[in-house]
Parts: C-alpha cells; structure tokens; sequence
C-alpha cells in the first residue's frame, strides 16, 4: 500500500434487506446526506446471485459471485472465501499493523456459526446466549443498538482504516409483518443509527485531515408480505449510496454493482489488484 494512503479511512454500512422504493418512501436524513455528498442508486442484485442475504454479502466482502464464492444460502458452507478473501484480509495481507474493525449481529459474517465467518479476521458479535434467535425482530433490534455503540465508541477513539458494520433490523420486520409501518420505521431506524457513526467520524479529533469514505449498501429487497430469495423486481433491485474522495453524483451514473466495493476499497488504499484473483468487480466510475 502507498503512503498517499495513510489519512484515509473506509466505512461500510451494511443494511440488510431494504427495498429501494421503501427507502425512497422513508424519512433517512443521513442516508439522504450521504446521497448528496456523492451518490444513492438502485443496484441489481446479480443474476449469479440469489437474493438471499449469505451470498450478497459474500460477494460485498470478497469481490465475487456466487459461481465463485459458492455460497448459495444462509448456510455458508462448504464455500471457497479462502480462494477469495474479504477486502479486510486483503488490505491485512499487504499491511499486518492496519488496524480494522467489523461489528455484526448476524453471527455467520464474523464466526464460525453456520459456515463462517466471510470476515475472516471476525470482529464484535453481541453475546445473547446460545439460545437467542438472531432473526427475532425485537432480538435483532437489540444486538444491532449494541453493534452500533461498540462501532460508535471505535470509530470516536481509536483509529480503524477500514470498518465494515451490519444491521439486520429492516429485513427481520419485514420477514415477520411485511413491508409496511414498521417496516418503515425500522428503516428509519436504521438511518439513525447510520447518523450515530457519522457523527463518532465528524467528531474524531483529526478527522479535518482525514479522508473518508463511507458507503451504505442494501443485499436485497423483499415482496410486499416479506420473503425473498426469488426474482421479483422488488426482490432484485437492491442500492448503494457513497461519499468520500472522488465520489459524486456522476459516480453513481456509470454503474456500481456490489461486487465493486471490494476492489473500490482496495483501490483507495493505493492496492493493485490481481488477475489471479478473478475479480468480478471494478473500482467505482470505472464500468
């Protein structure tokens, strides 16, 4: 990595399972401002992938599809991450001493639960017990509050390059009442949470002479009753929206596609990609 690459630092906010036009509908201050710092568009999910949450994410965090990465559900095993590795394993690799984090509830994305974790370094998993269903609502809205404190208080006072945080509380609603008031209000909280890490950023003691980029990425939408997995439109049309060095709205114009935001992340760390490493995305503005 090059020394150009010192003062920047990433974000990523994963929320699961957020339908476009929902969020078009919703109130999200913050992720409206990040819009308006650089970009908000509607992603297809890849028809390599399914709209299941495992293999999206999988593809967010390693650059691939499932034909590659080979996780086709919830269930992640047996997959072929060590064939293809996060972007968090990636940037380690080339610098042992970056420091990282990643904070989930979802307990397959940083443990050994279920086939993981895809973050192969892990990170903060709140601790509810081994009897805790995950995709409870009420269960999910709990761990995500104690994913973004953890984040928070990171983000505020230590000095991580490249942070990747995961909500689940829009996706379990919608998987228990459907897309309607609460699903809406879980978005909205979301969003809150969302201005909770931009605010620990702007507060960082030397954030004037840091660079940031912040990205919040949906995995897929759901059918007006809940449920996805299959290829409706509104399952398929999931979104991203990005600030940061170089991003605008003209960004978001030429295309992004969640494969993208592996190789865009190591490319702001000044790291060159492989072709050994069968790269299904490209660095933002590039496509």
């Amino acid at each position: 990595m090059d020394t150009a690459s010192l003062h920047n630092h990433v974000l990523v906010i994963a929320v699961d399972g957020v339908r476009y036009d929902s969020l078009q509908a919703a109130n999200t201050p913050n992720i409206d401002q990040v819009a308006a710092n650089g970009f908000l568009v509607p992603v297809r999910v890849d028809a390599r992938n399914p709209t299941i949450s495992g293999p999206v994410w999988a593809t967010v965090a390693s650059g691939v599809y499932s034909d590659r990465h080979a996780i086709l559900g919830n269930d992640f095993a047996p997959n072929k991450l060590e064939h293809y590795p996060d972007f968090i394993s990636r940037l380690r690799s080339a610098n042992p001493d970056l420091e990282t984090m990643a904070a989930a509830m979802w307990g397959p994305l940083l443990t050994d639960v279920d086939g993981g974790p895809v973050f192969a370094s892990g990170g903060y998993h709140p601790d509810m017990g081994s009897d805790v269903d995950e995709n409870d609502k009420d269960i999910a809205q709990v761990m995500d509050e104690a994913v973004i404190g953890h984040a928070a208080s990171r983000l505020l006072g230590e000095n991580p390059a490249v942070s990747f945080v995961y909500l689940e509380g829009p996706d379990a609603v919608a998987h228990a009442l459907g897309v309607g008031d609460r699903y809406m209000q879980a978005i909205e909280r979301s969003d809150r949470q969302v201005g909770v890490l931009r605010a620990a950023i702007a507060a960082r003691r030397n954030r004037e002479a840091e660079l940031w980029t912040i990205i919040v990425v949906t995995d897929h939408g759901h059918r007006d009753a809940g449920g996805h997995g299959t290829d409706s439109d509104a399952e398929r049309t999931a979104w991203m929206a990005a600030e940061g060095p170089g991003i605008d709205e003209r960004t978001g114009v030429a295309g992004v596609d969640h494969a993208d935001i592996h190789p865009q992340i190591l490319s702001i760390f000044g790291m060159v990609t492989e072709p050994a490493w069968e790269l299904a995305g490209v660095p933002f503005g590039t496509r």
